[in-house]
């Protein structure tokens, strides 16, 4: 039986959702598990240097993976602009899958030696690459598939899925941490995570055939000969550069948060791995759940008010928090902290995500959402472990993570402040032709 066309819209909006929703989540997944295996891949791809060394340079490595984001975020930008929002997140997802195989059947240092760090190196490169156009290919998608009025909803099924990707990822590993013992662990129990996280790339062939295309696609003979990174540059500078500041405090906090805490419980606290890792897969939690009740919540109250209240909130929070779980750490105190940290990242983070693809106009849309979140999350998250790490041990103060969330946070405000809310209004002039769901 064919569906009517009033009864096929919300069909489309749900088969664009679930399809985006699951292919991010499995990218994240892909992207963000090395984080949670940090002590383990040191060991095995790290093993001349002491316990500190090895640590620094995973999360360095877990670094090395955001510099190529901004050149992602461009790259595929460009292409989602010229080419449409599906091919591109196709071509990120086949990206992600061939940084995840390399992972997964990587020799060890004890193997090749050099080059087992260097083969890792390689494959956080391309993961980055593919990353960096990910997101805005796929938010561009969601808000362009949306009404006025629930822009907010769809696009934060964006971080409800990097919430549902961090959640399999954590939980994945501590079950593992949990039921191998460590020589099982380091000898192939480590791999499996990056073995399951191949499989997104028949995710990838779905959103392809499946997924209705939200931009018309120009002709190469009659598209503009300004590329669209040039266009964004020239004629947005100002909110490039106001956008990036803005998101910085959210993109620390999330992967300190996210990211950084299970080492941070188990080599700073002495907690055990899976009750760290099972505080990670919380943040994973809340965040999937939380996000599409806080997209509908931005779009009646608008975007600024949610973000500026949660950073008020978080400021609050923060060393009060890290403070209280240092004096006696356990995995209650663990949960407590995480769930109210997490709690503020979700609610300034779904506004945020989607006040990007809003700033500006449908035929560049892709690039500069890529661009401003790729560069932000390069300069000021990716690399929020490796900062942490080298903090606790330059100060030895347990407490040095607060104070750089502390930091970031206060700054990102500025930026904040210089951008404009378009929550309800109407971003292109052609009329999107959909209907929101009820």
């Amino acid at each position: 039986m064919s569906l009517t066309p009033s009864a096929r819209a919300p069909y489309n909006q749900r088969q664009t959702i679930v399809a985006t929703t699951i292919g991010n989540a499995l990218e994240f997944f892909d992207f963000t598990v090395y984080g949670f295996l940090a002590l383990v891949i040191g060991r095995l791809f790290f093993p001349t240097l002491d316990a500190y060394g090895q640590l620094l340079l995973t999360v360095a490595t877990f670094g090395v993976g955001f510099i190529m984001r901004p050149l992602g975020g461009i790259v595929i930008g460009a292409y989602a602009d010229r080419a449409g929002r599906k091919a591109a997140m196709t071509l990120t997802i086949f990206l992600m899958a061939l940084g995840c195989a390399m992972i997964a059947f990587a020799p060890t240092y004890a193997q090749i030696g050099i080059a087992a760090p260097i083969l890792i190196v390689l494959a956080r490169l391309i993961q980055g690459f593919s990353a960096g156009g990910e997101v805005g290919a796929s938010t561009t998608l969601l808000v362009e598939h949306a009404t006025p009025s629930t822009r907010g909803y769809f696009a934060s099924w964006q971080f409800a899925s990097q919430g549902l990707g961090i959640l399999l990822g954590a939980l994945l590993v501590g079950v593992l941490s949990a039921t191998l013992s460590k020589e099982a662990m380091e000898s192939w129990g480590w791999r499996v995570p990056f073995v399951l996280g191949m499989l997104i790339a028949p995710v990838g062939m779905y959103i392809r055939r499946h997924l209705e295309e939200s931009l018309t696609v120009v002709p190469a003979a009659t598209a503009p000969r300004r590329s669209s990174l040039t266009v964004v540059l020239s004629e947005h500078g100002k909110t490039v550069l106001a956008a990036v500041l803005s998101i910085i405090g959210g993109t620390a906090a999330a992967y300190v948060v996210s990211f950084y805490m299970p080492t941070y419980a188990i080599r700073e606290l002495g907690l055990p791995p899976p009750v760290a890792l099972f505080g990670a897969a919380l943040t994973g939690l809340l965040s999937f759940a939380l996000a599409p009740f806080v997209g509908r919540w931005s779009d009646r109250v608008g975007r600024k008010p949610l973000i500026i209240w949660s950073r008020i909130a978080l400021v609050l929070l923060i060393y009060p928090c890290f403070w209280w779980l240092t004096e006696a750490p356990s995995p209650a105190r663990l949960f407590i902290v995480v769930g109210l940290l997490s709690i503020t990242l979700v609610v300034q983070t779904v506004p945020g995500i989607t006040m990007l693809p809003e700033m500006f106009p449908k035929p560049v849309r892709a690039s500069g959402m890529s661009l401003v979140y790729s560069v932000g999350v390069a300069l000021f998250g990716g690399f929020s472990p490796f900062i942490s790490t080298w903090l606790l041990n330059a100060t030895g103060n347990k407490l040095a993570p607060a104070w750089y969330l502390l930091a970031m946070t206060l700054v990102s405000t500025l930026g904040l402040l210089w951008l404009k809310d378009h929550t309800g209004e109407i971003l292109d002039k052609e009329p999107t032709g959909i209907q929101p769901v009820h």
